[in-house]
């Protein structure tokens, strides 16, 4: 009689040869069990799958491996493997387990079937979910980031299709300090969203654009920062996310450094930012109330009552930022007062320590273009200049050339969506007043795929 695990096996190679992939899938979302109890026979199995043909069964197996525990060391004490030389230990079977693991989910990535993966994208979603997981654990998330891109592309249908694996990639690019390889995707406006199972989970959607948006604030490109924290803050919620908390006091910090104030939120934002996330995120508020007075020195007593705050929930920097920012609008401020001015004078007026730090702050605001000035050092001296862009020049042309062409493109492709809403099935039957009996009225779903 043969065992689960032969049956298993069987029933892989007898539907891929069919070609009936969504009955496979439901037998592997049945076989789980069977593969968690013969864990340590998984190897075997996996030699005898074909990568290329049977795919979905090695992915399953995968999926089986990355959730489970490492297994544990030998005990205290034990007798090293023969040929092992006691000054020089081998590694531990953590260590074995783990490299032969990535290795395995590495050339799976590499070389199974994209056409096959397709018919269980949760599944392999979540098999990225648990590899990101591991390397989180283990401390290496670098060796991840390349393999979740390659993953990435392999699942996706088109370049603006947004998948849950967006969001691992992000987290890893964080925790590794390596951002270019999340730029590509995150440079890319979304348009669909990938259907994993019967929902999206949210929380996938959330943590992309909160992370996306932290990246872009590692990488001071605040304007598209505060972009990815207002579509997270946004997004339509019927409860408290702390994805969403974090995500606004980060907005608010973004928007001062950015803008020098906090505008209002859009109107579709839900009204759990208004009743629950704002009166939760008052030290932030009382920050952009100070901010308003450009008066530093209040700002920096604000800091101080909250320092401890601010550390606890990692914003820190951003708040020193924020204090930087202010002393610079204050300094934009002069510019528009004063043709020349001492300074030894815009530190007092700014409120600076002298004027070394107050030469600091202008030779770097000259040099981002913030204000356009020259200081004399002889006497030192600060002369303010107008702007000297005419709006008459070959690249001024270009970029304005530039900047039309991607509202064009923006203009078609809401077009496009548009012509797809309005022959979508759901939608004609929700404008001519159908109503869908399929779902019960309790269920309250998450999010399904839907272009945006």
């Amino acid at each position: 009689m043969a065992s689960p695990l032969e049956n298993f096996v069987n029933n892989v190679r007898s539907l891929c040869t069919q070609g009936n992939y969504r009955e496979l899938c439901d037998v592997l979302n049945k076989s789980s069990d069977v593969l968690v109890k013969f864990s340590q026979h998984l190897d075997n199995v996996l030699q005898t799958l074909d990568l290329q043909q049977h795919s979905l069964g090695v992915l399953a197996v995968l999926c089986v491996k990355l959730g489970m525990p490492p297994p544990s060391p030998p005990p205290a004490g034990a007798a090293p493997p023969s040929g092992a030389s006691a000054a020089s230990p081998a590694p531990s079977p953590s260590q074995d387990y783990h490299e032969l693991l990535f290795a395995q989910v590495q050339e799976f990535i590499s070389g199974c079937n994209g056409e096959q993966v397709r018919y269980a994208p949760e599944t392999y979603a979540e098999m990225c979910h648990l590899l990101t997981k591991n390397l989180t654990e283990l401390r290496c998330p670098m060796r991840g980031i390349d393999l979740l891109a390659r993953a990435i592309r392999k699942i996706q249908l088109s370049d603006s299709q947004l998948t849950s694996i967006h969001a691992d990639l992000c987290r890893l690019c964080l925790l590794a300090k390596c951002f270019k390889p999340a730029l590509d995707f995150l440079g890319t406006d979304i348009t669909t969203i990938s259907q994993e199972g019967v929902q999206f989970d949210a929380k996938y959607f959330l943590l992309y654009y909160y992370y996306g948006g932290m990246i872009y604030t590692a990488l001071k490109n605040f304007d598209r920062a505060l972009y990815f924290f207002e579509v997270a803050i946004t997004t339509p919620a019927l409860a408290v996310s702390h994805i969403m908390l974090e995500a606004y006091k980060k907005y608010i910090l973004v928007s001062l450094i950015l803008n020098g104030k906090v505008g209002n939120v859009p109107k579709c934002t839900s009204q759990v930012v208004g009743r629950f996330i704002k009166p939760l995120s008052q030290a932030y508020h009382d920050l952009a109330t100070v901010y308003a007075t450009n008066n530093s020195d209040e700002l920096n007593n604000i800091v101080s009552n909250y320092q401890e705050m601010f550390n606890r929930e990692g914003n820190m920097g951003l708040v020193k930022q924020v204090v930087a920012s202010l002393y610079k609008k204050n300094i934009q401020r002069l510019t528009k007062t004063f043709l020349t001015l001492s300074l030894s004078d815009v530190a007092a007026r700014v409120k600076l320590s002298g004027p070394g730090e107050a030469e600091k702050y202008i030779l770097n605001m000259i040099e981002d273009g913030e204000i356009f000035a020259t200081i004399n050092q002889k006497d030192g001296m600060v002369i303010f200049h107008d702007d000297p862009e005419k709006y008459n020049s070959p690249d001024m042309l270009q970029k304005l050339e530039y900047e039309m062409s991607i509202c064009a493109e923006l203009d078609r492709r809401i077009q496009e969506m548009e012509e797809e809403i309005l022959i979508d099935s759901q939608y004609i039957k929700k404008s001519s007043g159908t109503q869908d009996d399929d779902i019960a009225p309790t269920q309250t779903p998450k999010m399904s795929g839907f272009a945006m």
